[in-house]
């Protein structure tokens, strides 16, 4: 597989600039893993390799939270021959709907494109943990968490990152008048 970074720089989903992530930080660094899903062979080597980070796991199901990781969550999932759900947004609030349920103790791995600060992570958590589940990690083709979360739970990657990120308040880009550029798809920041 050739390397990930070059992958997304060619597919044009590792951009320069400015930018409102979907955490509500500013960076200089977006990765807009959607442009790659343009080329289905392209997200099929993708979760072939995530799938083979994830052989050693024992797990059931393939949670994603909608939109932006849907795509990659279900190849993956066909990767792996495990079930594929996703969770979405309804008034605001991430929710496992269209009939989907989970068994209690049934086991999971949710599916990200890009984690942050993983809030999207921890409102797919909040989805499920009605249903008792276990989540046994989380796997995403870029984690730009900088090792933060290990005390909560163990992440899959194919790229590590750590790009800057500013506070809106303190970010030097906002001051040096660069144009700010939300390409995410969360509403309200």
């Amino acid at each position: 597989m050739e390397n990930i970074e070059e992958l997304l720089i060619s597919a044009k989903g590792l951009l320069k600039g400015h930018f409102c992530l979907t955490s509500g930080l500013h960076s200089d660094t977006y990765f807009q893993c959607a442009s790659l899903y343009q080329y289905p062979d392209v997200v099929e080597k993708l979760a072939f390799e995530l799938s083979q980070k994830l052989k050693n796991i024992e797990f059931d199901t393939i949670i994603s939270p909608a939109i932006g990781a849907v795509i990659f969550g279900y190849e993956v999932a066909k990767q792996t021959k495990k079930r594929n759900l996703f969770v979405e947004r309804k008034d605001g609030i991430m929710q496992l709907r269209r009939g989907y349920s989970l068994k209690k103790g049934e086991k999971v791995v949710l599916i990200e494109d890009v984690i942050t600060t993983a809030r999207t992570i921890f409102e797919t958590i909040d989805a499920i943990k009605e249903f008792g589940c276990e989540i046994e990690g989380v796997g995403c083709i870029v984690d730009r968490t900088g090792g933060k979360l290990k005390d909560k739970f163990e992440i899959y990657s194919l790229l590590s990152q750590s790009p800057i990120t500013y506070d809106p308040v303190d970010c030097p880009l906002c001051k040096s008048g660069v144009e700010l550029i939300k390409p995410g798809s969360r509403v309200g920041k």
